[in-house]
């Protein structure tokens, strides 16, 4: 009778785990099913994606040699975006990047001609999918081409090396259709200084700033990602139209000199500009990035310790990463820096940017493109609204492109074309 009686309560007990499996299981697609509705009715927008220069460094810019239509993953290295997997994730608009890589000391004679040739792949890549993708050079269009069942493709570039300190190459890419421009990139320029080198510059110089001015007349968006703190400020202190973070995270959550500080995040609610949130590891997660410090100090002991002898250096790292086990970044984290930001200054100044096919090092559960309603589900977990994430999905990023445009249109109702050159300035 006993075992009769303590059969039927583990019955029960099994039962009751199920059916709570159930409703746990039928939350969650009724969370990604709401995710989906949300996306389909405001672009997600990302602020930088690196696709354009894995076109470059794998197949020589040859489109057809790498179909963008077709599942990339399964490519050695596999690649983060395609066409299938942007469909997945409910991209609606994208940033793609046009980088080129900087000298050891700022920029190169060629980089105008580099940088050129990666905005005519993104051309080029539009026009190979035209079901898909779509050319947007305002908010305006972007919002039609989500409307119409394609994804809203603009320009960003990434380091202003890339106009060869020319005002003239600055406004050719815009009228080629870059509508952002990181003022830096890993190096300092000529003018500007940049978060992970030496500061040469004290922030902008005067010619730097004149390329602030430029880019507000133009209406070309100042991304204040890679910069210096004290770039930062100076951009800040010049731009009268919103300024953009195009990829970083928060300084305060995770300590990487790539990241954002408070009291810039403070100074950028007064300019009603946005900061995309970056997904890569070393930026999201502060466990990882001390990880990685820890990382180069064993290596940097095992140089000195081996001097030549790169084999014991790789058995020996080996040894140690197998005691030290590289920690991973999560969702979670990335929502972290989503959650300090609006504490601090609001949910209004809030984007996202994953850094795909620019990083190896992604959170568990956003390891591709596909992957974004993982963090979307999160954050409605987290009590976020609906309309919190259309805001961070698309709406203020429409927002600040809608602003720098107005201030464009004023600027250039009253002000010519800048003609200074940075010998000017010396």
């Amino acid at each position: 009778m006993l075992i009769n009686r303590i059969s039927s309560l583990l019955l029960a007990l099994s039962l009751a785990m199920t059916a709570h499996a159930a409703d746990i299981h039928l939350a969650e697609e009724d969370l990604h099913e709401r995710v989906h509705r949300i996306l389909r009715e405001v672009p997600l927008i990302d602020g930088h994606n690196d696709a354009p220069w894995q076109y470059r460094s794998r197949v020589n810019n040859k489109i057809d040699a790498m179909d963008f239509a077709s599942d990339l993953s399964t490519l050695d290295p596999p690649m983060h975006t395609d066409i299938p997997r942007m469909r997945a994730g409910g991209v609606g608009g994208n940033f793609w990047s046009v980088y080129i890589p900087i000298g050891m000391r700022g920029g190169r004679p060629g980089d105008a001609r580099t940088v050129i040739e990666q905005i005519d792949l993104v051309h080029r890549l539009i026009e190979r999918y035209p079901d898909d993708l779509e050319l947007a050079l305002t908010a305006d269009d972007v919002v039609r081409i989500h409307r119409e069942g394609r994804i809203a493709s603009m320009i960003g570039m990434e380091g202003g090396h890339s106009i060869e300190n020319s005002l003239a190459v600055l406004r050719a890419t815009y009228a080629l259709g870059a509508r952002y421009m990181t003022l830096t990139h890993w190096r300092a320029i000529d003018w500007a200084d940049a978060a992970t080198d030496q500061p040469v510059n004290n922030g902008l110089t005067d010619f730097g700033k004149e390329v602030v001015r430029e880019m507000n007349r133009l209406g070309m968006m100042v991304d204040l990602s890679h910069v210096s703190p004290k770039t930062m400020h100076d951009a800040l202190d010049v731009s009268v139209a919103p300024v953009i973070f195009s990829h970083s995270s928060v300084y305060e959550v995770c300590r990487h000199v790539r990241n954002v500080p408070d009291d810039v995040l403070l100074r950028l609610k007064d300019n009603n500009g946005i900061i995309m949130i970056c997904f890569l590891g070393f930026f999201v997660s502060e466990e990882l990035r001390l990880h990685g410090e820890a990382q180069r100090e064993e290596r940097a002991r095992l140089v000195q310790l081996h001097r030549e002898d790169q084999e014991a250096i790789s058995r020996d790292m080996q040894a140690w990463l197998e005691e030290n086990p590289q920690p991973d970044a999560t969702v979670a984290q990335v929502a972290d820096h989503i959650d300090h930001v609006r504490d601090l200054i609001g949910v209004d100044y809030i984007g996202l940017s994953g850094d795909y096919d620019g990083t190896t090092s992604l959170p568990v559960g956003l390891e591709d493109v596909s992957t974004y309603p993982n963090l979307f589900v999160e954050l409605l977990r987290r009590g976020y609204s609906d309309d919190d994430l259309k805001k961070i999905a698309g709406l203020n990023i429409l927002r600040v492109m809608r602003d720098v445009e107005a201030v464009a249109a004023e600027l250039q109702a009253t002000t010519r074309p800048s003609e200074a050159l940075i010998e000017d300035f010396r």
